[in-house]
């Protein structure tokens, strides 16, 4: 039971960081029409018709979702190299820092799509009437809830070797 718990949390934090790196790198956080044109955006560029330019302006919501966005990316190839030497070496300690890696890394991406949520809903909501969030950004929501399992799973791996009582150690067998 402990590796099995141990192992899921190292596979939803493989499948958290690569919907992570999807979600940062892809330009449909949010969809919209423009002039009468299909356009999307995402943190680094936006697109209508299919030619994309790159952000001009910089505004501090893009700049703290995209800060926020590279950190739990960050964190979260932290967390899958911790879980994976956990394998090979087993300790407690280092369940534990895998768990603290992938709950801090949810929080992250958390706080990057929460501002970016509220600056898209009271800015851009106003400002074009046929919107919606994309597939993306999408992305970005599951990775937060895998990364959360992560986390939870890994911590349960080790609450598991703590509670279990020690082998016996009998000199007969």
């Amino acid at each position: 039971m402990l590796y099995t718990l141990a192992g899921g949390g190292t596979l939803c934090g493989v499948a958290t960081l690569v919907l992570l790196i999807v979600s940062t790198a892809t330009d449909f956080w949010m969809q919209y029409r423009y002039s009468g044109s299909s356009a999307n955006q995402g943190l680094w560029r936006f697109c209508i018709n299919h030619k994309c330019h790159a952000h001009t302006i910089s505004v501090a919501f893009w700049d703290a979702t995209r800060a926020f966005m590279l950190l739990a990316v960050l964190s979260c190839f932290a967390g899958v190299v911790l879980g994976l030497s956990a394998f090979t070496n087993g300790t407690k300690n280092r369940r534990v820092r895998t768990g603290a890696f992938f709950l801090s890394l949810g929080f992250l991406a958390l706080l990057a799509l929460a501002i970016y949520t509220g600056v898209t809903v009271t800015f851009f909501g106003k400002r074009f009437l046929d919107w919606r969030f994309s597939w993306s950004y999408i992305l970005g929501w599951v990775a937060v809830l895998l990364a959360f399992a992560a986390g939870v799973f890994q911590l349960c791996a080790y609450q598991r070797t703590t509670a279990e009582p020690a082998p016996a150690n009998n000199p007969e067998t």
